[in-house]
């Protein structure tokens, strides 16, 4: 279970018993099976689950310390996983509203159990949870195009749709660098894994053709530094073309260009790119900047309208929660999970070489 690493804080931000309400605030909405939904019903209306958001809301519970609700979560997760290794894209109390199983939310359990194994070191439940990572990269990995980017959800019929998506691909790229950690670290290497993530880190960073145009969401700008395949100048330099388009001085980041809204969740997530990067100043000016969305129970609004000014779409999410624990981890370096988006297993993530140049294009032809 997890270990007694304090609850991490922000000075002059937030404190421990801050980001303790936070993560209560999480467990407070999970439901009896153990799935973490977006919401409790607000007026009438339940919020759904999806397997990305569930895992990283289990995080942020062994983060704050709530290590059996965290549990509790993984153990539903792998009890209710496909055949196919994959989840559907979307529950409401417990009845599957959305059957196609979206890749990056598959990929994602990875990153979780990994993050529970380096935070508690139990690799008993590293060990149990192993075949539900294996299967799900399996899933993951069946939707990989030659070029390398991974199309985003094989829908109920089984046919893959026909495109990729920058943000999750990006996503997908962490979580197998967390696969290929664990799967060595249990003595079961999965060079073909690694190989993989290459070629899609590569992708990534060099071939936005390769990707669906969603230039509008924050989060194709920020993740694929956010993810890994983008550091160091490349990174700066990214984040500084769309800065004032997205980030809204004083409130925090828009979730998409033409709306006047700033999301906690984009916010955070923001924080933990820009400390990736290096710009740790600015990640606390950003984290800084959001607190105006903390409600008093240490739940978080999802986001401001500003130009109404009022709360939008009008819930607390367990997501936007989540963020919140974990940029704060991030930027303290507290729990050992807390360099999840600097390092896995002590290799730093950043720019890599395609495995096959061929395929995506970039061979090198010899001058004679």
């Amino acid at each position: 279970m997890p270990s007694e690493t304090a609850p991490p804080s922000v000075p002059g931000v937030v404190t421990s018993d801050d980001i303790v309400a936070t993560a209560r605030s999480i467990a407070r909405q999970q439901e009896a099976s153990g799935a973490i939904p977006w919401f409790s019903p607000t007026h009438g209306v339940p919020g759904h689950v999806d397997a990305w958001n569930h895992v990283e809301a289990a995080m942020a519970l062994t983060v704050a310390g709530l290590g059996e609700q965290a549990r509790r979560a993984y153990e539903w997760l792998a009890d209710v996983q496909r055949p196919d290794g994959s989840w559907p894209a979307k529950w409401v109390l417990g009845e599957v509203t959305e059957p196609g199983g979206e890749s990056n939310q598959a990929a994602y359990v990875a990153v979780g159990v990994w993050h529970e194994l380096v935070c508690t070191g139990d690799d008993d439940f590293a060990r149990r949870m192993w075949p539900t990572v294996r299967r799900a990269v399996d899933f993951v990995l069946g939707l990989q195009t030659r070029r390398g980017e991974i199309i985003w959800i094989r829908h109920e019929s089984g046919e893959a749709s026909d495109h990729a998506l920058l943000t999750g691909c990006s996503s997908i790229y962490q979580s197998l660098r967390c696969a290929v950690a664990l799967a060595e670290h249990l003595g079961e290497p999965q060079p073909e894994w690694e190989l993989a993530a290459d070629q899609l880190g590569h992708v990534v960073a060099a071939h936005p053709e390769a990707f669906a145009d969603k230039s509008r969401w924050s989060m194709d700008w920020y993740y694929p530094v956010l993810g890994g395949p983008v550091r160091g100048e490349a990174a700066a330099r990214r984040l500084a073309e769309q800065w004032d388009t997205f980030v809204v001085p004083g409130l925090g980041c828009r979730c998409v260009s033409d709306q006047p809204w700033v999301t906690a969740a984009e916010s955070c997530e923001l924080v933990m790119a820009l400390d990736a990067a290096g710009d740790r100043d600015r990640a606390l000016e950003l984290f800084a900047s959001i607190q105006h969305l903390r409600h008093e129970d240490g739940s978080y609004w999802t986001g401001w309208q500003f130009e109404n000014e009022r709360h939008f779409p009008g819930d607390r999410s367990t997501y936007t929660a989540a963020a919140v624990v974990l940029a704060a981890d991030a930027l303290a370096d507290a729990s050992p999970g807390a360099r999840l988006f600097k390092e896995i297993a002590g290799r730093p993530l950043g720019p890599c070489a395609a495995s096959d140049p061929l395929a995506c294009g970039c061979a090198l032809v010899p001058v004679r």
